[in-house]
């Protein structure tokens, strides 16, 4: 019996450490290849966080959090638009593609069940991943760093501009 292939690369780190910025910047670097997925942007009201919007890779966008949405689902201050993530994210993660970005598994995303179920299937799959993960976080976010099919890297504002590089 063979070694299982690693084709998933987990990036984590403390909030602000660039797991995004890496993210879209390797995403522009492999402009020339099929990509599926999204990514999160912060709202700002000045230098007030104020919620997030998730973005595919297709062009899509919804709101994902925000801190006056009066939802059920809640993640410390922001109200969770679980619904509007599902119908936006779940497309993006069935289609055919050559990688797959995501940003990221973490508190809010992992309040759709749809959501994991989706991120389990990819990473059984033959496509390679690369996603950011939340740095802890109970559940699907400890499973999914445990997995032994899975490579774990650290994401620093030291290495932050050089992992594009090297994901390539």
């Amino acid at each position: 019996m063979t070694a299982p292939t690693r084709h998933t690369v987990l990036l984590t780190g403390r909030p602000g450490s660039g797991k995004t910025t890496v993210i879209r910047k390797l995403a522009g670097l492999l402009a020339d290849r099929t990509l599926a997925g999204f990514y999160t942007e912060e709202i700002r009201a000045g230098t007030q966080r104020q919620g997030f919007r998730a973005e595919t890779f297709s062009g899509r966008s919804c709101l994902l959090a925000h801190v006056s949405l009066p939802r059920r689902q809640r993640v410390g201050r922001y109200g969770v638009d679980v619904a509007s993530f599902e119908q936006l994210v779940l497309p993006e993660l069935a289609r055919p593609c050559d990688l797959v970005l995501i940003d990221e598994i973490g508190k809010m995303e992992c309040l759709s069940n749809h959501f994991v179920d989706a991120v389990r299937k990819l990473l059984d799959g033959p496509t390679p991943v690369i996603a950011t993960v939340a740095a802890s976080g109970p559940g699907f976010i400890t499973e999914v760093k445990t997995r032994p099919d899975v490579t774990v890297w650290q994401v620093t504002n030291e290495n932050r501009d050089e992992l594009p590089r090297l994901l390539l």
